[in-house]
């Protein structure tokens, strides 16, 4: 079966009634259920919770706890580089931007204008650039962190569809990145400007940032927008920026100006994990 004609009953779900009910489920603390279910997923993803800070399935009162579990001190160790893998999961993509074209699989890009929203000033800044598209799975850990220290600029809710952002739908639905819900996060840092870009899914019930808390829901139906003056929210390499509820996609942007070179063991469908490096500078 091809990839678009396997993604052909995704047109037509209700995706957005779908998350709606997955996001209070997952909220929901039903006690014994809530722990059948947990159990449950942890069985069939074969999650590894002797890596969470709180390995007893028992003690989440939610799926939500569940999901953004912490992980233990000392079990993502962080690599001696200027950028860091942000999240534990998969590589979807990553390279050079061609012009402002990102590669999303076989036969489909989209621009970095479509991704960040449509502020052209802002995409242009990351023309000829490089990119990175990184994919959570359901049994990934789910808390998204810093590759680098940064100083936020701005965040930027764009609405949008709720596909899912595996890689069967990455290679069948076309501009999947730039056309799913998403939460653009503008960030100085020691090289210039970077783009840390949080998209929706399917039963992704919400996504969140350590300095906002839950983005979404609401889903007002338009984009919505935040600035942050000089020093209101800085991060360093490795820390919490955000998490998501359930697995979807993190999509990073760099400028052409500061030359990198990816990991040279990082591959698509490759396996990555937090900490470590991600890619080394030229400039």
């Amino acid at each position: 079966m091809s990839d678009r004609l396997a993604v052909l009953p995704q047109y037509l779900m209700p995706k957005q009634a779908l998350t709606r009910l997955a996001g209070l489920f997952a909220s929901a603390r039903l006690g014994a259920l809530t722990t059948a279910v947990i159990r449950r997923f942890v069985a069939r993803y074969r999650v590894d919770m002797a890596e969470a800070a709180d390995p007893d399935i028992a003690s989440y009162a939610s799926f939500n706890d569940f999901f953004t579990r912490a992980l233990k001190p000392g079990v993502r160790p962080l690599a001696d580089g200027p950028l860091i893998c942000p999240v534990d999961g998969g590589i979807s993509q990553f390279g050079a931007i061609a012009g402002d074209q990102i590669f999303q699989a076989k036969g489909h890009s989209f621009s970095t204008t479509a991704l960040v929203g449509g502020d052209a000033a802002l995409a242009a800044q990351f023309r000829d650039g490089f990119f990175a598209n990184l994919y959570l799975s359901p049994r990934d850990y789910h808390r998204i962190h810093m590759p680098c220290d940064g100083r936020l600029r701005r965040m930027i809710h764009v609405p949008g569809a709720l596909f899912s952002v595996n890689p069967t739908t990455a290679r069948g639905v076309p501009g999947l990145f730039s056309r799913n819900e998403r939460v653009v996060c503008v960030f100085e840092g020691e090289a210039g400007p970077f783009v840390m870009v949080l998209v929706g899914a399917t039963i992704v019930g919400s996504m969140a940032t350590v300095w906002h808390g839950q983005v979404n829901p609401p889903r007002p139906g338009q984009l919505r927008e935040w600035t942050y003056p000089e020093g209101q929210v800085v991060l360093k390499q490795g820390e919490e920026m955000g998490r998501f509820l359930l697995g979807s996609t993190v999509v990073m942007l760099f400028p052409q100006r500061q030359g990198l070179d990816f990991n040279p063991g990082w591959q698509p469908g490759g396996a990555i994990r937090l900490g470590e490096l991600m890619a080394r500078t030229r400039n």
